[in-house]
């Protein structure tokens, strides 16, 4: 098993995503672009609310997110995903994304951000969801 950087423990919540950082996704600077990575955080939110919400979700706010990383090409961006609130329609999604090295195998937690996702039904309006689980902030 690949170390774990002192980036910030362990990943929280349950792997979502997983993909490999292309040539094609870097910015001027040779980095992968912020906006690659936060389009994967999008979508490993996606797949979280649509399984809590048992339907279709959009993406409505992004509260904070915080560029801690650069992400290279040949990295392996693991994004995890964890619902920390609900409400009667919406759902706050904690997601923090790690870059498994490519050289080294080590981990490093590269991106962290809280997503907020609206269950919506087939015309596109606000429909309910079920109640936070235990723990969660209503």
């Amino acid at each position: 098993m690949a170390q774990t950087e002192d980036t910030g423990g362990r990943p929280q919540g349950d792997l979502t995503v997983r993909t490999i950082a292309m040539p094609a996704d870097t910015n001027a600077n040779g980095d992968i672009f912020g906006g690659w990575v936060m389009s994967q955080m999008d979508q490993a939110g996606g797949i979280a609310g649509v399984e809590h919400g048992q339907g279709r979700v959009v993406t409505v706010a992004v509260d904070g997110m915080t560029f801690l990383r650069p992400v290279r090409v040949g990295d392996v961006l693991c994004v995890y995903t964890q619902v920390v609130a609900t409400g009667r329609t919406s759902m706050r999604i904690q997601i923090e994304a790690w870059a498994r090295r490519f050289r080294t195998q080590t981990r490093e937690k590269v991106t962290v951000g809280v997503f907020t996702f609206v269950a919506i039904d087939d015309d596109g309006r606000p429909r309910p969801i079920p109640p936070a689980a235990p723990g969660l902030t209503p």
